[in-house]
Formats: C-alpha cells, sequence, structure tokens
C-alpha cells in the first residue's frame, strides 16, 4: 500500500530504471499488484504519464485556489528565520524512521560507482580520491547506501545538512566511519559558514529533495557556491519535487509562502521546480547539461482505489574541464 505523505519523496526502494514499466490500458490500473505504474507516451522519448488537457487545467486551478491567499510576509519571515528549529524537530521526532534508504540510486545515478572499478595495475601509485558531496544528507539514507554498495578504498563522502540532529543521528549510526565519511552542519546559504570540503576538489555533488526547502531567492547563490567545490568535469546530481506534484496539490489556502512555495504543517517549506526553474539555475551557476526531464509517475492504492499522480525533476549537470 502507498502511504500518502507530502514529504515521502522516497517512491521506491528499488525499481527498474526509468522509463521499464508500463500500463497499455489506465482502467486496469487497479488490477495489477504493482503498487505503480508508467503509462505509456508514445510520442516522447521516455514513457511518462501522459496528462490530458483537463487533467492539466485541474492542477493549474487547485494551485491558483491554493496560492490565492499567500501567508504575509511578516509570517514569511519568520518561517524563514525559524527554518533550522523546525528541520532540527523534525529529525528529533521522527530520528531514522521517516525516510527509506535510496537503493534506487544506482539505477539513476550509476556515476555514484565509479570509483568501484577495478584499481590500477601499478600498486606503486596511489589513486586518487574519488570524492562525493552530499547536500542536505538527513540521517543518511544517501550515504549510507553508497557507502555499503561502492566499496572502493578510494571513495570519501563529505555530507552535511542544516539540522544538527540529523547530523548526529549519521554519526552514530554503526556504518558511520570517519575514514570514508565526514558528516557536518552546515546552512548553505550562509556564505560566511566554512567548510571542511576543499574547493575544487570534488567528483560529484548530490542534491536529493533539498534544494526545494531554501528560500527561491537563496537557491542561485547557494547553488553558485556549491559548484565551486566540483573540480573541473565534476557531476552534480540533483532530483527534486516537480511542478503540480500531487504534494504541491494538496495544500490548502493558507500555507503558500509565494509562488510555487509553501509551509507544511510541521514548519518546513517546500518548492515546487519546472524544467526551466533547475535549466536556468544550474546554468548561471556555470554547469552544462547532460540530463533533465520531469519524471511524472502513477502511484495507485488499490485497497483505497486512489491514483496519486507524482512529478518530480531529475538532472545531471557537469562542470567544464579548464581549457589546457
Amino acid at each position: 500500500m502507498v502511504i500518502i505523505n507530502d514529504m515521502c519523496a522516497d517512491e521506491e526502494e528499488r525499481r527498474p530504471v526509468f522509463g521499464n514499466r508500463y500500463l497499455d490500458d489506465p482502467s486496469s490500473v487497479f488490477e495489477h499488484n504493482a503498487c505503480f505504474w508508467m503509462l505509456l507516451l508514445q510520442c516522447c522519448r521516455r514513457d511518462n504519464v501522459q496528462w490530458d488537457e483537463e487533467q492539466q487545467m485541474l492542477a493549474e486551478q487547485k494551485v491558483k485556489d491554493n496560492s490565492s491567499a499567500p501567508l504575509s510576509d511578516e509570517k514569511a519571515e519568520v518561517y524563514e528565520r525559524e527554518a533550522g528549529v523546525h528541520w532540527t524537530e523534525f529529525y528529533r521526532q521522527h530520528q531514522n524512521k521517516f525516510f527509506k534508504d535510496r537503493h534506487w540510486l544506482f539505477t539513476e545515478f550509476p556515476e555514484l560507482m565509479q570509483s568501484a572499478n577495478e584499481p590500477t595495475q601499478v600498486p606503486s601509485l596511489e589513486q586518487e580520491k574519488f570524492i562525493i558531496f552530499e547536500v542536505g544528507c538527513g540521517v543518511g539514507n544517501t550515504v549510507f547506501p553508497i557507502l555499503q554498495t561502492n566499496r572502493s578504498p578510494n571513495l570519501f563522502i563529505y555530507c552535511c545538512d542544516f539540522a544538527d540532529s540529523a547530523v548526529q543521528l549519521v554519526k552514530e549510526h554503526e556504518l558511520y566511519d570517519t575514514e570514508r565519511c565526514h558528516a557536518f552542519q552546515c546552512d548553505i546559504t550562509d556564505s560566511s559558514h566554512q567548510l571542511p570540503v576543499p574547493p575544487g576538489s570534488v567528483d560529484v555533488i548530490i542534491l536529493i529533495f533539498v534544494l526545494s526547502a531554501l528560500h527561491p531567492s537563496k537557491m542561485q547563490d547557494a547553488m553558485i557556491r556549491l559548484v565551486s567545490y566540483l573540480k573541473p568535469g565534476g557531476l552534480l546530481l540533483f532530483r527534486d519535487y516537480g511542478r503540480y506534484d500531487m504534494a504541491q496539490l494538496r495544500f490548502k489556502k493558507g500555507q503558500c509562502l509565494s509562488e510555487n512555495f509553501y509551509v507544511r504543517g510541521d514548519g518546513t517549506r517546500v518548492y515546487f521546480f519546472s524544467e526551466e526553474d533547475v535549466f536556468t539555475m544550474l546554468t548561471r551557476a556555470g554547469l552544462m547539461k547532460e540530463q533533465l526531464y520531469v519524471d511524472r509517475r502513477l502511484q495507485v492504492n488499490r485497497g483505497r482505489q486512489l491514483r496519486m499522480y507524482r512529478v518530480w525533476i531529475q538532472a545531471k549537470f557537469r562542470k567544464p574541464r579548464e581549457c589546457t
């Protein structure tokens, strides 16, 4: 059974690569055992859930309705000022029981296994470290699957989170090893905060369901700063909430902070991206597109006869190599 929760972004514990599950007859969706299916979109290079004009108009109307009475600037400022308080409380309350480990990472982002290749045949030469930097690590649902799966001795992971309580849970995990990982608290929107990550040293930056928690006005500067830690040729992996996702449509009046930006009942905030948002932000930060698409999925709850349409944005952008 699918749990309906607007923060359950980790949609599957394990899944085949996007584009390998089809449902030819949408009316029979509740007759199958799978919890969610892909509807084949013939006119696109990817199989996807095809929204008809009526469904698109309904989604647009719901967003128009729930954003028609945004919170005052004063209240929005309070949520901005107390953002750290709400995320710290979130992890204190839920500990490590809210999100599942992201074992789907290696299907969508096989680049995370890059350093697991066979080591050099010249043992006298020290291999260069393969460095991953995860921003917004939470309690380690990305970090620990990587450490478990990629056993390369050259792998090292930096990971940070806004919430002290989350970082502490990472450090208390049985798989946390300071020889392979360094977790630290950080506000990536604070340019005065010195990071323990050497600039220009990172092979892969991971941003999974994290940038959406920032105020939209702070996203671009935060992205530019993060890109400075990528080495030339380094890769940024991005996955986050997309425009008209089920979670956005379920918000009520009085929860909208600004356009496509909302506050949840627990005080944490979420922004819903468009493809254009992501492309503009990452290219302005100096990155080049390798992949960018809207991942539209249909989740079904057979017991309650519910269809739930999820929308995520996934991207891979690379930092240009320096000219030689």
